[in-house]
């Protein structure tokens, strides 16, 4: 409440300072009203930087894995006292930011204020919506904590130390899940059968790990030597397999025990969100909250029928191009089936991902004038994970470490080579490594903006660098821009299926069925993407949402500018303030356009 308490006393100094001068009253007053503003301005910068000392304190693993290590012991608890003291600090938070006089801040705390208040609103309207009863799915949870653990700096022995007395602590978030599940239960909130089943294969697949293979115990077995002395490092082991035995391995046991005697047979079989408790009002604020726009599911839904038009038009005429005599339905299964299409093993695939991303690096400056610095590498995911999750994904940089593209390897049979180019402009450059690493590097800006996401700016941007591709030249072959409309006829079916599975009614079939008919992807994928929009509803609307009105921008540049537009300058324009909602980054492009077409 500091702010408070100087904002109060230096009010209360100008008042009487301004009241006890008679002349020259008029300049006095201008004089103030610019200290006033000034104040404003370095409160409220004081304000985001210890507000962000906070968030770290709250959220330490996050801390950890941005490179501050200053909370490297410590986790996030998951009982149920903590979300009802955190949602008491939300509005404690809300009530702080409330105070700044937003009239007297400058251009760039506006938009902090904007950016912080959305937040904070979007965290309390979440919090009317209890996702910690079902905090567990195949994409992440409680089981996969360890993978964590992969992401983070070690640069000396005490990082190692830090980790094991966070995996000490770490028991009690598994015990708490199955205390959270069984109020969940209680209370009508289940995840789908279908979900509960992944999760249970995924644990037992932990628990029947042999010790010295454990996932828990690999960043001890591969801790650098050099951080140790004498027998330290075997002691360090030898202190991870006690407490794998004696805490991990009994809380995995005791949650597995539950999930399948008790939570498994009373889950339910619906699939959607709309199923559980005030459900249909849930969904209806998470497509608010990951598109940032206030479009209802039925108009998301009908946007996306419309672009899978669009886009099959497109498909189509690369099939006629190619002289194909079959039909749309026999031109898929020849990309599904034939062998030219695929590697029969991960290492090749991994190798062609990274020629791959080797290849577009150079293209890169026809399109943009400012470079990361940070670089970039290209990973398998997991093989623990790998059968359970999507064909790639992408975790950003921090102090000490790159940002990775994580390539699915498992079953390369069902990973097509067309595919490889989209998914790597996507995943790592010009997508998600541009966009992600631009924003970390911010200057001048409070801290907290560079670790701002918000879905449909982030995934709008991975989804739009993919028709990039066409910039640069990477789909010059057909059967890879077959792969690139592909993956655009993919996310505009997510818009289809999600709010058809969550809002609609529709079944899991369904939803597979549409994918199949429309789509060259593999029924592997297929069914791995249907079962991650069942257990993350709405998050899949954000990248076609995105996608859309990021084109829609830069074809308006491109429309009023003329000879003055420069897609480098655009691209410029998008990234320089980093993850914004859509209206916003609409207002400043709106600007920008104006300015360009007058300087």
């Amino acid at each position: 409440m500091k702010f408070f308490k100087q904002k109060i006393k230096y009010i209360a100094f100008v008042i009487l300072f301004v009241s006890s001068c008679q002349t020259n009253q008029n300049k006095i007053v201008e004089a103030d009203v610019n200290e006033i503003s000034i104040n404003e301005n370095e409160l409220f910068e004081e304000y985001l930087a210890a507000q962000w000392d906070k968030d770290l304190e709250d959220r330490p693993i996050f801390a950890s894995l941005i490179g501050d290590k200053r909370f490297n012991q410590d986790i996030t608890p998951n009982n149920l006292e903590y979300y009802q003291k955190r949602i008491s600090k939300l509005q404690e938070r809300k009530q702080e930011l409330n105070a700044f006089n937003f009239s007297e801040l400058n251009s760039e705390n506006k938009l902090n204020y904007k950016l912080l208040n959305l937040n904070l609103d979007n965290s309390l309207e979440a919090s009317r919506y209890p996702s910690y009863y079902m905090s567990l799915n195949q994409r992440g949870g409680v089981q996969s904590y360890y993978e964590t653990g992969d992401r983070l700096v070690y640069s000396s022995k005490t990082d190692y130390e830090d980790w094991l007395i966070r995996l000490s602590k770490y028991s009690d978030n598994i015990n708490n899940t199955t205390s959270n599940l069984k109020k969940g239960l209680a209370n009508g909130y289940t995840q789908p059968k279908l979900v509960t089943e992944q999760v249970i294969t995924q644990i037992d697949n932990l628990l029947s790990n042999d010790l010295d293979s454990h996932p828990y115990l690999k960043i001890f077995l591969s801790a650098n030597d050099e951080y140790f002395m004498n027998d330290e490092k075997n002691q360090l082991i030898k202190d991870a397999k006690e407490l794998i035995i004696n805490k991990i391995i009994p809380a995995y046991q005791e949650l597995n025990t539950f999930l399948k005697n008790d939570y498994l047979p009373k889950s339910r079989d619906s699939i959607g969100l709309d199923s559980v408790p005030n459900g249909k009002e849930w969904y209806e604020y998470v497509a608010r909250y990951h598109t940032t726009t206030d479009l209802t599911p039925d108009e998301i839904h009908a946007i996306g029928l419309s672009e899978v038009k669009r886009i099959r038009s497109e498909m189509e005429q690369i099939i006629k191009d190619l002289e194909w005599e079959g039909d749309f339905k026999s031109f898929l299964n020849y990309l599904r089936t034939s062998p030219r299409f695929y590697y029969d093993n991960g290492e090749d695939l991994l190798n062609a991902y990274l020629i791959m991303a080797k290849k577009i690096d150079p293209l890169l400056p026809k399109i943009f004038k400012v470079f990361p610095r940070a670089p970039y590498g290209v990973i398998p995911i997991p093989e623990e994970s790998a059968p359970f999750t999507t064909t790639a994904y992408y975790n950003g940089p921090a102090k000490g470490r790159p940002g990775y593209f994580y390539a699915n390897l498992y079953k390369p049979e069902s990973r097509p080579k067309y595919e490889i180019p989209v998914l790597t402009v996507h995943e790592a450059v010009p997508g998600h490594h541009f966009q992600i690493s631009l924003a970390q590097e911010l200057e001048n800006v409070p801290t907290f903006r560079k670790y701002l996401s918000f879905t449909a700016f982030v995934e709008g941007w991975g989804l739009y660098s993919e028709e990039l591709g066409d910039f640069i030249g990477i789909y010059d072959d057909p059967y890879d821009k077959f792969g690139q409309l592909t993956y655009d006829m993919w996310r505009a079916i997510r818009l289809v299926v999600d709010t058809g599975m969550h809002y609609k009614g529709w079944s899991r079939d369904d939803a597979i069925n549409l994918f199949i008919e429309n789509t060259a992807k593999s029924k592997l994928d297929i069914e791995n993407e249907v079962d991650r929009y069942i257990a993350w509803p709405g998050q899949a609307l954000a990248y076609k949402i995105g996608q859309l009105k990021i084109l829609e921008l830069r074809q308006k540049a491109e429309r009023v500018l003329g000879d003055k537009y420069d897609i480098k300058d655009f691209h410029h324009e998008v990234l320089r303030r980093g993850s914004v909602p859509l209206d916003i980054l609409e207002s400043y492009i709106n600007d920008w356009i104006s300015e360009t077409l007058n300087s």
